[in-house]
Order: C-alpha cells, then structure tokens, then sequence
C-alpha cells in the first residue's frame, strides 16, 4: 500500500430540502419499513473475548441476516417508499456487494426489475448471491466510487430510480433500526457502540436513533487505516475524497462519503478508531472463536476497535457492542486471514536476526528461545562473515516481542523487528535468499491491484521494453486485491521516463527499495 495516499476536498452543499433534525431522524426509524425482510438480530455475548478484555463485549448480530448483512434494512425501506410508477420503470443501485443483495431481495419482494453495478473486486460470493435472487449485475471500476459514476450514467440512460447505499435519509433510517433493537434488547448500561464507517449510512442511522434516546452512550466509528475517507473529512471539516482506497475490506472501500451522512457524522459521532487488516483478521479469529461463524472484514471492524480502544483507555467493566454487520466472506481468502491474524493477534512476532557465519551459531540463538515455538525459519548462505535469518517466533503478547528483541540485541545479534512490516509478511519471507551481484540500478516497487484476469498482463504491457525485471514475486492469497513485488533495472538517465510511468500505471505502488528487510535479504 502506499506510504501516503493523496487525497482532495470536496466542498459540502448544503442538503435538500433542508437538513432533518433528530427528532425527524427518530420519526423516520421508528415508522421505517424493514421487517418484511429483514429480522430482529440476536444480541450476544462474545464470553472468550469478554473474559480476555475484562470488558463486556456483546454482538449485534446482523450477519445473521437472510443476506448475511445489515444493508437490506436501508435498501428496502428506501424501495418501500417508492411510488407505483417508480416501481415498473425499475431501480438501480451501485455496491461492493452486501447493498447489492438487500437491493435485489427488495425488488424480488415488490415486483420490480433491479440492475445492480458492482466493483469487478467484488467477492464472487456476492456476486453469486445477487444473480441468485434475479438482480441483472453489470461489473464495473474497481471500488464502489468507480461502480457508482457508471450506475449514475445508467439511470440516467434508462430512467431508473436510483437505490442511494448509504446517502439518503430513507436508507440511514432503516439503518438506525439497528440501534433501536440494540437498546431494547440490553436495558442495562451501555458504554459505548462501535461502527464499521464505509459511506457512512451504518454509522449515521445508528448515531441519530442512540443520541436522540440515550445520548450518554458514545457511538464511535472504525475505519480501515487505508479507507478512512470519514475520519479525514471530519478533520477537514469538508467531505474529503481520497484517491485510492484498500481492498481488503470491501465493504468499506469508499473514497468519497455521503453528504447526509458526513453532516451526521460529524455532529453525532463521539470517537473513531482505525485499524489495519492484521486487526481485523485477529477480530475474524476472535469473533470465529466464540460463535463459530465467519465475518468478512468489514463485519470484524467493530470488534477489533473494541480491542484496540479498550488497551489504549485501559478500560475495564465496561460494556462494549460491536455491530457484526457483514459475513460474505470468500473462503479462499481464509488463508490469508488464518496467516494475518496471529500477527494481529500479536501471537507471532517476525525478526531479521544477523548471526556469525560459522559452526554451532545457529544452534546458540536457538538456545535464546528456550521454550518459544519457532514458526518460520528462512536462510540461505550468502556471506563468508555473516548470516542473515528470517525469523517467525509465537509469542503471547506485543510486550514479549520486544522483550525479545532487547534480548537478541543484548546478546549481541544485530535484530530488525518485522512484525508490522507489509514486505516482510507478503513477499519477503518467500524470498529470503534470492541476493543477486547482477542486479545492477534496481529499484523495488510494490504494486496493489485488483484481482481479476489480466491484471498482471496489463502491468507488463504498459511496462517499457527496455528495462529489465530483476525480481518478481506474487502469490494469490484468495483475496481481492493481488499484491506484487517488482524489482526494475532502470539506469539514472531514465529515471525521468520511470517516473512518468509509474504516474500512468494507475495502480498504488510504494517504493519499497530503502526498506532494510530488502536490503538485508535481497538487495
């Protein structure tokens, strides 16, 4: 991903008619129109989770949904509102996939034809589910902005009523019965609920209904560090549009929120909290563990920002509810979360441990362990003096990962800790080895992009003829997005012409050539 990611401001109008206050807010979801497909979700205790945090975790379950997510609570109270004609002439809707479903169960209820454009990063599963309950899908873009400016050609083209995911008032009102069912399921005191943020439409129904009815509990967001369009706006004080966002929680992958839903937000929402995708992967695991379901990223965003806002206020007997609101997870990506989350979990700690070239060496830092699990091991001779490990060691928590490196370094191993490295974890380790003296003038480059035929091939087109590929590695990780590592010959006279390609490639990269893990093992 890259390092920085440029964004711009985009300048709020002002909402019309005219802003609904609260009170209209609470009218609207308490008269909303959602139960003729959707269900009154469990609330439940996380036990495992709970008795590690000291805290009372509870789950609103919305991944037990007919379509496995919150969205079809917004999207049909909107279609229910839609007149006669509205309905013959058909709706269309742009999602990365869960407001897809609710959308397309909607019109399968009222009778009408829905045309549904989505990411083509979309997970197949949802995909499948959409075409499964007679939505006609058409793929395009590679986020939901991008999916969104087609649907808007589309309607306008074809006359259709457009099903808004998140930005309209009808939406964020189905939504809001969300926190109407949390505070008539838990009459006890709640401290805080948190909120997976992508346009918005979650957050802001919640926030209207908890803050009109029990404002002294806090409603706190969470956003992907690479997705976290809501939060830069509400420090701006402008909506805010990025110019790239991570693909690793689709559900949540908007580069320009609501208008609606950003003044919402920003009048009612307490806190945020963000997250990375180590976090969210350990909150799969978490949440896997006490209820033997599977929520997709997104749907774990609230229970990883449980941890994380509970370590850093150090809290402890308070009463937290996450909102599990997506669980349309592909399954070939489990094995990259199953891979991630110890590392989120903070149970596996990865080092780059310089050792003497030289009999018995790796036999004595094997001795520094003692009882501690090694779970990966990468060398391969390279240098007469030294050597260079790559190291995965289990650990209990982040404090032993330090303890442990102040140990090596004591000991005197030169140590890198890797464990929040993304080269390291992605590329690196299968690599280990691979130091090259004809790699003359390389730099290395990190490439995100989205996962579908043909995307490596159009990298290589685009690619000039004359420099040289010096090392690449990539590997399908049963995610969205494909990540590779590229090592390019190119001469300083051309550093010019380098650059302008890599402007022309629209994919994130991030130059990757100073990083020291490369420097160590391959470089």
């Amino acid at each position: 991903m890259p390092a920085k990611r440029r964004s711009s401001t985009v300048k709020t109008a002002p909402v019309s008619p005219g802003p609904l206050s609260l009170s209209d807010y609470l009218q609207k979801i308490l008269t909303a129109r959602v139960y003729d497909v959707a269900v009154e979700t469990p609330l439940e205790a996380a036990p495992a989770l709970s008795a590690r945090l000291g805290n009372n975790v509870l789950l609103k379950r919305e991944d037990t949904q007919s379509v496995f997510s919150f969205k079809l609570r917004g999207a049909y109270n909107k279609m229910a509102h839609l007149s006669p004609a509205q309905l013959r002439r058909g709706v269309i809707c742009a999602s990365a996939g869960n407001h897809a479903q609710g959308v397309a169960l909607g019109a399968q209820r009222l009778g009408c034809k829905a045309t549904v454009v989505m990411p083509v990063t979309t997970p197949s599963v949802k995909i499948d589910a959409v075409r499964a309950l007679g939505g006609a899908v058409v793929l395009h873009g590679d986020s939901y902005s991008d999916a969104y400016v087609h649907a808007m050609r589309l309607k306008a083209e074809q006359r259709l009523t457009f099903v808004h995911p998140f930005d309209d008032p009808d939406v964020i009102a189905g939504q809001g019965t969300i926190a109407m069912e949390i505070l008539r399921q838990h009459h006890g005191p709640i401290d805080a609920v948190f909120v997976a943020i992508g346009g918005g439409g979650l957050i802001a129904g919640v926030a209207a209904y908890i803050k009109a009815v029990r404002p002294e509990i806090k409603v706190i967001g969470v956003q992907m560090n690479d997705s976290d369009a809501m939060l830069q706006s509400v420090r701006a004080g402008e909506r805010v549009q990025l110019a790239d966002v991570g693909l690793f929680s689709d559900a949540t992958a908007v580069k320009l929120v609501g208008e609606e839903t950003f003044r919402l937000a920003r009048e009612l929402v307490d806190d945020y909290v963000v997250v990375d995708t180590d976090a969210a992967c350990a909150a799969i695991k978490d949440v896997f563990q006490d209820t033997r379901s599977i929520l997709e990223p997104a749907g774990a965003l609230g229970v990883a920002a449980i941890k994380e806002y509970a370590a850093a206020h150090h809290a402890k007997g308070k009463t937290y509810v996450a909102i599990t609101c997506g669980a349309n997870m592909n399954f070939d990506r489990l094995r990259f979360v199953a891979e991630r989350a110890e590392v989120g979990e903070e149970r596996e700690a990865i080092y780059a441990v310089t050792i003497p070239e030289e009999r018995g060496s790796f036999k004595r830092f094997c001795e520094l362990l003692g009882p501690r699990a090694v779970t990966e091991f990468n060398y391969r001779i390279s240098d007469a003096k030294v050597a260079h490990v790559f190291v995965g060691i289990a650990t209990i928590d982040r404090s032993e990962s330090h303890r442990l490196l102040a140990g090596f370094n004591r000991q005197g191993y030169t140590t890198l800790d890797l464990t929040d490295d993304e080269l390291a974890k992605q590329h690196v380790r299968h690599m280990v080895g691979g130091r090259s003296a004809l790699a003359e003038d390389e730099r290395l480059y990190r490439f995100l992009f989205p996962e579908r035929p043909g995307a490596l091939m159009r990298f290589l087109s685009n690619m000039p003829g004359g420099w040289n590929i010096s090392l690449f590695h990539y590997r399908n990780q049963g995610a969205d997005y494909g990540s590779i590592l590229v090592g390019i010959q190119v001469p300083r006279a051309d550093k010019a012409a380098f650059r302008k390609f890599l402007r022309g490639l629209a994919y994130p990269c991030q130059d990757e050539t100073e990083n020291p893990a490369y420097r160590l093992f391959l470089g």
